[in-house]
């Protein structure tokens, strides 16, 4: 056996049970060749061509972010709306940028959480009049979910010209959402379930023929490229995109051509209500066509409900702070039911979001039909979000397969706990269903953990501290403790527990011989530092298949890193 690189002098973290405790690791043609101490090293390993001294380091698997929107990602063109609590501060964001871009046609902003509204009212066009009165603006929510439009924006895109249905008074269908209709029939500004209409290809069309400037393919390009170059930054070595149209596919090739798509990338392909037969014949044969370990297509992206801020998903319960309302889902269960059911038949994988416990249910409920209809199978279903779950269900999900897709960085007390939106919409009573990843993991679900990037930051270190302390970032009092995850296990849910969420653990999520050689070298050891420190560990290098795809400016020259003798070593500064 011949060594290409040898990596030693430091802690590594295989998740291989064979091997529980490591200072190197042997890399050959890409992949893990031999993991363990360097003592009992044989020679092939300590005779490695090339040597990197890990200088105390850690490695890591690489992080597999589970749930990662990077076509999406943030939009450097867009005003950003993160983290302004008040609607004066977002009037002071959007003169901000208007000041800064005058020639700018549209005002576009990004990152907006219902900020200045109380009991989960919806922002008005008139409140963004106020704001921007001359030229159309649109600002998107922080989850994607929905629209806010000034007036000239809804003439803009066609919205003022919407025609009031019989049996939904207060609503209107458009290509890319629902608009909310006032008393008189008037859209309001708000548009609803953005997310499943105007992130799908007909939405997307639409929305780029009205001229809306985000939704430009270029504006699209340049949002896939930052938020790749970030992902291999975080140490991200796969990267699961959610919700694709094959118009999006040509996106990600380009990327690949142009020597950009460092991470592995697996697609879903998004199935919205209406999807035909002749489109899942189109995503099948894009998943016969791009099917290797660094582009592949397969999973299908469905919806059963909304969010819960805006009141759109579906509980079982009213709302606590709007009696009388639960939530719709987007199919009545027995229909869903049926077409998981044809779809699992059919061979799909399928990833469903749902975020209510009643969409949860329906959910668990419409793969138990498929499993006594089409007998069980290793499909691996995933509910994507998980973030009430009632208490009867948590045991479902290892019983039926099923994988808790989970971002725990959403749990926080200073974006989801009391005094915030969604903690009131879902009133004291349940909040101890709310993220249950203990209980998930307890009961024997496969946790497959993820940033939901641009949602929360995409850095998984964050989403270890979160699931670690439920506490907020910045310290403080934790939010449901007993739903913490231990650093292990919440470390394994970012990368074996999301290998296997998407059929690839056989060759990534931990570093045992044979596997794919990606890891990430970490300034500190995360399974010794303290709890609330984990999101200051720095991601160092990323490595993809046995090469080096990113290193930290504060490591130093990234040329050369590795030399060619056994006897002289590339040391990291101390």
């Amino acid at each position: 056996m011949t060594v290409d690189v040898l990596l030693t002098g430091g802690v590594v973290h295989t998740l291989d049970p064979a091997v529980p405790a490591a200072d190197s690791l042997a890399i050959r043609d890409g992949r893990v060749a031999w993991a363990g101490l360097l003592a009992d090293a044989p020679h092939a390993v300590r005779d490695a061509a090339q040597v990197v001294d890990l200088a105390g380091r850690t490695v890591v698997p690489g992080f597999i972010d589970a749930h990662n929107h990077v076509r999406l990602g943030s939009d450097a063109a867009c005003a950003q709306l993160a983290g302004a609590s008040t609607m004066a501060e977002v009037g002071e964001r959007l003169a901000r940028w208007q000041a800064e871009h005058p020639e700018a046609a549209w005002v576009e902003a990004e990152g907006y959480a219902y900020a200045g509204l109380a009991d989960g009212a919806h922002p008005t066009a008139a409140q963004l009049d106020a704001l921007v009165p001359d030229r159309p603006a649109v600002v998107f929510s922080y989850d994607v979910h929905t629209l806010w439009l000034n007036t000239p924006a809804l003439q803009a895109l066609g919205v003022a010209r919407v025609s009031t249905p019989l049996a939904q008074p207060d609503r209107a269908d458009l290509p890319f959402g629902t608009a909310e209709l006032d008393a008189d029939g008037r859209p309001t500004g708000f548009v609803a379930d953005f997310a499943v209409k105007g992130l799908a290809r007909a939405g997307m069309r639409a929305l780029a023929d009205l001229g809306l400037p985000w939704a430009h393919p270029e504006r699209q390009y340049d949002r896939l490229l930052s938020s790749l170059d970030h992902a291999v930054a975080c140490g991200i070595t796969t990267v699961v995109e959610p919700q694709n149209s094959p118009d999006d596919v040509p996106l990600f090739l380009r990327a690949r051509a142009e020597g950009r798509l460092r991470s592995r990338v697996v697609l879903a392909m998004f199935h919205p209500r209406g999807t035909t037969e002749a489109d899942r014949a189109e995503f099948a044969g894009l998943a016969r066509t791009h099917a290797d370990d660094r582009l592949r297509v397969g999973p299908l992206k469905l919806y059963i409900d909304d969010v819960v801020e805006p009141h759109t998903a579906a509980l079982h319960a009213p709302y606590a702070n709007e009696p009388g309302h639960r939530g719709d889902t987007y199919y009545p269960p027995e229909e869903f039911a049926e077409l998981v059911t044809r779809l699992d038949a059919d061979g799909f994988q399928l990833f469903v979001h749902a975020t209510g416990d009643r969409g949860i249910t329906t959910v668990l409920d419409a793969v138990q039909r498929a499993r006594e209809v089409n007998g069980p199978r290793d499909v691996r279903h995933q509910v994507v979000h998980v973030e009430c779950v009632r208490p009867a269900d948590l045991p479902r999900f290892a019983e039926l397969g099923v994988v808790a897709c989970m971002q725990p960085r959403h749990a926080s007390p200073e974006i989801a706990g009391p005094g915030h939106a969604w903690a009131e919409a879902i009133g004291p009573d349940r909040w101890h269903q709310a993220w249950p990843l203990r209980s998930l993991a307890e009961h024997g679900a496969v946790l497959a953990l993820s940033s939901d990037w641009n949602v929360a930051e995409m850095e998984p270190m964050i989403g270890l501290q979160c699931a670690v302390t439920r506490a907020p970032l910045s310290g403080g009092a934790p939010w449901l403790p007993e739903e913490a995850l231990d650093v292990e296990t919440a470390l394994r849910g970012y990368t074996l527990g999301s290998a296997y969420a998407v059929h690839s653990e056989h060759d990534r999520g931990s570093l045992a011989p044979g596997k794919l050689a990606d890891l990430a070298v970490l300034s500190d050891d995360p399974l010794s530092c303290p709890a609330g420190a984990l999101a200051k560990i720095d991601v160092l290098e990323t490595w993809v298949g046995g090469e080096p795809v990113h290193r930290a400016p504060q490591v130093g020259p990234a040329q050369p890193l590795l030399v060619s003798s056994p006897t002289c070593t590339s040391t990291f500064p101390r």
